[in-house]
């Protein structure tokens, strides 16, 4: 499956526990291990990267025909890139125009010139294919708060925008096979980025840890003996009858136990050699991404879902040097991780792929854009189409 169809089909059916499971099992992220020799090789891993704010897909994919870039330029005005900057790209699957990236993504050029990356493009969040005159007419249904960050953001993590938010189809996806697992010592999902929707699911919850590594207790060392280690270790050692203190007990337990497992298994872990770049946050989330990849055996994990996030992506004003530097920080961080899964010997087991509130408007406002809707966004692709 191409990884276009993958965020087309995997949107709207995930919804479905036995559709994900058909879905997933096409591209390999539901295949059974079928030996225990096969468990040390069996391995995939799933990567959502938000862009918070809504990116600027059409300064990212730009048209470079000359009559193309013509109208581009003249709709997009003082926003428009420079057509001798762009960098161009030769799509496989091609209706004959010529496309070419922002020239701040030298290393996703780079990826899709290997045929390493692919396009999903103007994809967005609607209930139905819609055009403008039907939403002034009112005749389609319409997601709620359309061009509303939170709402948008919710919608695109859950895919369901007609319904109030429950889990995520990343946590959806998760529940489907986290059997897969063998014996797993923490989450299957896990998050570099705080709470978020996307990993929610009914029996898997994300796990959260920070590019550093593991978020503990900084006090809490029964070799120590202090006093804020031995009154929360008899808390925690007590029997409660209330539901909620036992609950909350249980979970304090638990994130302590996770946290020394999780601690241990990253002081085993290999050196990644691969260079990423520095003061570049998203950079940092994926670096640890590739350290939690290397201790999975070691964590007894076969499936991942993984969450890292950009933000700084509401363009209104001061677009095209915000947007460049931005997007020169997004191209440098998921170039450096790919060098890295090559590292690590699994490139053709992860997929990573990027998402956003929406798209923004093709008219500019004079400095900037505004929200719009349908987005364009980079799938780093495990491997070709057979």
């Amino acid at each position: 499956m191409l990884r276009r169809k993958f965020l087309k089909e995997g949107l709207c059916s995930l919804a479905g526990a036995s559709a994900a499971t058909t879905m997933l099992r096409n591209l390999g992220f539901a295949a059974g291990i079928a030996s225990p020799t096969a468990v040390q090789s069996d391995y995939k891993a799933l990567i959502c990267v938000f862009l918070y704010g809504g990116n600027d897909g059409d300064n990212t994919l730009i048209p470079y025909g000359q009559n193309e870039y013509n109208s581009y330029a003249s709709s997009r005005s003082v926003v428009a890139v420079p057509r001798p900057s762009l960098l161009p790209i030769n799509p496989v699957n091609s209706d004959g125009r010529q496309f070419a990236l922002h020239p701040s993504l030298t290393e996703m050029q780079s990826l899709f010139g290997q045929k390493k990356l692919a396009i999903a493009a103007n994809t967005g969040v609607l209930m139905a294919p819609t055009t403008r005159e039907q939403i002034i007419a009112k005749s389609v249904p319409l997601p709620p708060q359309l061009f509303s960050h939170n709402d948008q953001q919710v919608q695109w993590q859950t895919s369901w925008p007609d319904q109030l938010p429950k889990t995520g189809w990343g946590g959806r996806m998760a529940d489907v096979m986290n059997a897969l697992n063998t014996n797993p010592q923490i989450s299957m999902s896990v998050s570099l980025a705080g709470s978020n929707v996307f990993q929610v699911g009914s029996e898997v919850f994300p796990y959260m840890v920070s590019k550093e590594g593991t978020i503990s207790l900084w006090y809490y060392n029964e070799a120590w003996g202090n006093p804020e280690t031995i009154v929360t270790k008899a808390m925690l050692d007590a029997t409660y009858g209330n539901v909620l203190d036992r609950s909350y007990s249980e979970i304090f337990k638990r994130s302590i136990e996770n946290e020394k497992r999780l601690s241990t298994a990253l002081r085993k872990a290999p050196t990644i050699t691969t260079p990423f770049p520095q003061n570049n946050d998203l950079a940092g989330q994926l670096k640890m991404v590739a350290r939690l990849i290397s201790v999975r055996n070691d964590l007894g994990m076969r499936r991942q879902v993984f969450f890292c996030t950009a933000d700084g992506f509401d363009t209104h004003g001061e677009q095209v040097n915000t947007h460049a530097n931005l997007l020169r920080g997004i191209s440098q961080a998921l170039g450096a991780f790919y060098q890295a899964t090559v590292e690590l010997g699994v490139a053709d087991k992860v997929t990573t792929f990027t998402a956003s509130d929406f798209g923004r408007t093709y008219k500019s406002n004079g400095k900037g854009s505004d929200h719009g809707w349908g987005n364009h966004h980079f799938i780093r692709r495990r491997r070709q189409r057979r």
